[in-house]
């Protein structure tokens, strides 16, 4: 059976070669900005806030997820350093993003006076739906998928036909997790725009996020064939996934009873 892949390369702007995978992910960013910066304006933040801490979260992020991806892939890249730059050929690992845009923020929200959980509590929503955009990147590359399947199970799923096009990898179908995390991301961004009309205490909307995307991302890791590895039975992601739902929970209860966390989501200061 010959079915064609779709082209990694969606356009060439003279020799330069224009990833589908970069314009994902700029996608993804784009749409995650609009929305941070609107709610924002809304909770009393000026609306040069977040592109100012984008300016150093964006490329941070970036830096720390092929970081983190090539020190677990390094018996490959000391290989082949002259691979460690191409992540246009995909291989940035969300956490590692996570890392440092958690650190990025922290130093920002203390240079300029702001809460720290009031920022991260506004992003909330625009994280894991620029998540769920993200991931279609790593459907472009076939990368991010799980094990072998039938062509039958694909079609019982009643996926479209690209998608189940674009899973014949070298002779084989297979389980399209990229759609999984990215549904799973997708209902995230939903119940979050919801929680924001809750009220939530400040940071919680954040842990509520950690702990979302980590529940999900830990059963949808144990089904792919690329994980990053701990080691030879522990999946990195699947490890750093229960460390981040048990902490997210231990910080909402340490934050609630400390009285750390009095003020809501939608109050003004």
């Amino acid at each position: 059976m010959g079915i064609e892949p779709i082209n990694p390369i969606a356009i060439k702007l003279g020799p330069i070669p224009v990833h589908w995978y970069g314009i994902i992910i700029g996608i993804g960013i784009a749409v995650a900005l609009l929305l941070v910066v609107r709610e924002s304006e809304k909770r009393g933040l000026h609306k040069d806030t977040f592109p100012d801490l984008l300016i150093w979260a964006i490329p941070i992020a970036i830096i720390c997820a092929r970081i983190y991806y090539v020190l677990f892939e390094w018996e490959h890249y000391s290989q082949h350093p002259e691979q460690i730059i191409q992540i246009w050929e995909g291989g940035i690992a969300i956490h590692g993003a996570l890392i440092g845009s958690v650190l990025t923020t922290i130093v920002f929200a203390k240079r300029k006076g702001l809460s720290f959980w009031k920022l991260a509590d506004i992003a909330a929503p625009s994280i894991i739906i620029g998540q769920a955009i993200g991931r279609w990147g790593n459907f472009i590359n076939q990368e991010a998928h799980g094990d072998v399947v039938s062509r039958t199970f694909l079609e019982n799923l009643h996926l479209p036909q690209f998608i189940i096009d674009q899973m014949y990898i070298n002779g084989e179908y297979y389980h399209p997790t990229f759609l999984y995390e990215s549904i799973w991301d997708f209902i995230g961004f939903i119940i979050l725009i919801f929680l924001r009309k809750v009220n939530l205490r400040r940071g919680e909307m954040f842990l509520t996020y950690v702990i979302w995307y980590s529940i999900g991302r830990f059963f949808i890791e144990g089904m792919r064939t690329d994980s990053l590895m701990l080691t030879s039975g522990l999946r990195m992601a699947q490890v750093l996934s229960l460390v981040l739902i048990v902490g997210s929970i231990a910080i909402w209860i340490y934050r609630s009873k400390a009285g750390l966390a009095d003020k809501r989501y939608l109050d003004k200061a």
